[in-house]
């Protein structure tokens, strides 16, 4: 079997979407699963839209999400050459023709045969006038008249296209530029392409680019259009569903790995299976459970799936994701043993990376501001005795493990005559200036003996002053 080769062919006319990432996903996890090779092409043809911005942006999106590609980027802008060549083989092989009708004669065309009933189209006046190239010719695929195109797609089935309703269509612009359908299928030839997803809204230029195809005498590669991604409403997605820019999730708090995983799950499955580690994804994933039905973005649904793998993925992989979101705090951490003991903290609460990052705040500060009604009701002369025992216990210990510090607990629970809750909540407040945190022993241990204190001791100066 011939190595599988796929492709990732985005527009840099604005940002990379979800619809967009999804299709790359598509034929990146294909193209690992068969060990293939995936190729990324960037289609900047429409030079008044393309910018060298949204190249970048697009490129530091798949980067962010992992999806990393074995040739290219590719510029269609610069293989304009390669588009020329084809097109003389054509020409010469009268597959296609010059043709000299002005737009108004076209269009004068396609009134006449809608006052027919008949799909408005070219008529094809200039296929036998044998024209030679001039200022303001175009040049037209010369398509068959009768008989029908099927194109066999492993994702939606045989859909047959009457080929007396493909009208000899451009393929090079009068200015001597190649038209989309010509460049996307002379770059896939070129390139190797076999297997090609993408959305169902490019099943209407697959007759045309299979004419092309069959007009060189190439082989047609393997093509699969899958549904559209739709918004929680069943409306075709838009910003309000949710369909931002992918450097918006990671600002937003996703993991790649949940975006990935999300993300694949929008058009394929395995079984009921929702939660998926990226090689899982590569082991498993296949053409043939790729579905027909369009499918519906939740971010509710996405904000869950972020949650399981905040909770299933290491602190220390963990970490080189939330250094960026403690940053945008004006935190500045490294990925090592405090910060990994951070995470471990809060990894069971944090739904994203944002949240993570908020709760984790009070870790890094080098002083704490108290909470006003936490701080009036738990830091008062009434707990200072405790405070102060608490203090000195802590400091005072050999080994600062969860065991020892649950005997000083005992110990000041013991001297005090107070409940654990007594001790705990005022020891909260101290620590972190409000009466929400995770558990205290997993705290205390992720601060450290030499923050606990001096953050105690802050706390006991506070009630003194």
């Amino acid at each position: 079997m011939d190595t599988i080769i796929t492709r990732f062919p985005p527009s840099p006319t604005g940002y990379l979407h979800i619809g967009g990432v999804r299709t790359a996903l598509f034929n990146w996890l294909y193209a690992r699963k068969t060990k293939g090779k995936f190729v990324l092409r960037i289609e900047d043809t429409d030079a008044a839209r393309s910018t060298k911005e949204s190249v970048d942006t697009i490129l530091e999106s798949l980067e962010w999400l992992g999806i990393d590609w074995d040739e290219g980027p590719y510029f269609q802008t610069e293989r304009y050459d390669i588009y020329n060549e084809y097109i003389k083989k054509l020409l010469e092989s009268g597959a296609a023709y010059y043709c000299s009708c002005t737009p108004d004669e076209v269009n004068a065309m396609r009134e006449e045969a809608k006052a027919k009933g008949q799909k408005p189209m070219y008529n094809g006046k200039c296929r036998a006038r044998n024209l030679e190239k001039a200022d303001n010719t175009v040049v037209r695929l010369k398509t068959p008249d009768t008989g029908v195109t099927i194109v066999k797609d492993v994702v939606k089935g045989d859909t047959a296209f009457q080929n007396s309703e493909i009208d000899d269509f451009i393929i090079q612009r009068s200015d001597g530029s190649a038209m989309y359908n010509l460049a996307v299928v002379i770059d896939d030839i070129t390139m190797g392409i076999n297997t090609i997803i993408r959305g169902d809204d490019h099943l209407i230029n697959t007759p045309k680019q299979m004419l092309i195809y069959e007009a060189l005498g190439a082989d047609l590669p393997v093509f699969g259009h899958v549904p559209m991604v739709l918004g929680a409403d069943k409306s075709r997605l838009s910003k309000r569903h949710g369909a931002m820019s992918v450097g918006e999730y990671k600002n937003m708090g996703f993991l790649p790995d949940a975006m990935i995983n999300y993300l694949v799950r929008l058009g394929w499955s395995h079984g009921d299976q929702e939660f998926f580690k990226r090689d899982e994804l590569i082991e498993k994933f296949d053409l043939e459970h790729l579905g027909r039905s369009a499918s519906m973005f939740d971010t509710n649904k996405l904000i869950s799936l972020n949650a399981k793998h905040i909770q299933g993925t290491s602190p220390e992989e963990l970490a080189d994701h939330l250094l960026f979101h403690l940053n945008n705090l004006g935190i500045k951490a490294k990925n090592d043993k405090f910060t990994q003991g951070v995470i471990e903290t809060l990894q069971p609460r944090s739904k994203t990376l944002v949240d993570m990052a908020k709760a984790a705040e009070f870790y890094y500060l080098n002083e704490i501001e108290f909470d006003e009604k936490a701080a009036a009701k738990f830091l008062n002369s009434d707990i200072l005795d405790m405070l102060e025992k608490a203090a000195g216990y802590i400091d005072d210990i050999k080994e600062y493990n969860q065991e020892e510090l649950e005997n000083i607990f005992k110990q000041i629970m013991e001297e005090t005559g107070l409940k654990f809750g007594k001790i705990a909540q005022p020891l909260r407040v101290a620590l972190t200036g409000t009466t929400i945190s995770p558990g205290i022993f997993e705290m205390l241990l992720a601060l450290g003996r030499e923050k606990t204190v001096n953050r105690i001791k802050a706390a006991i100066k506070f009630i003194n002053a």
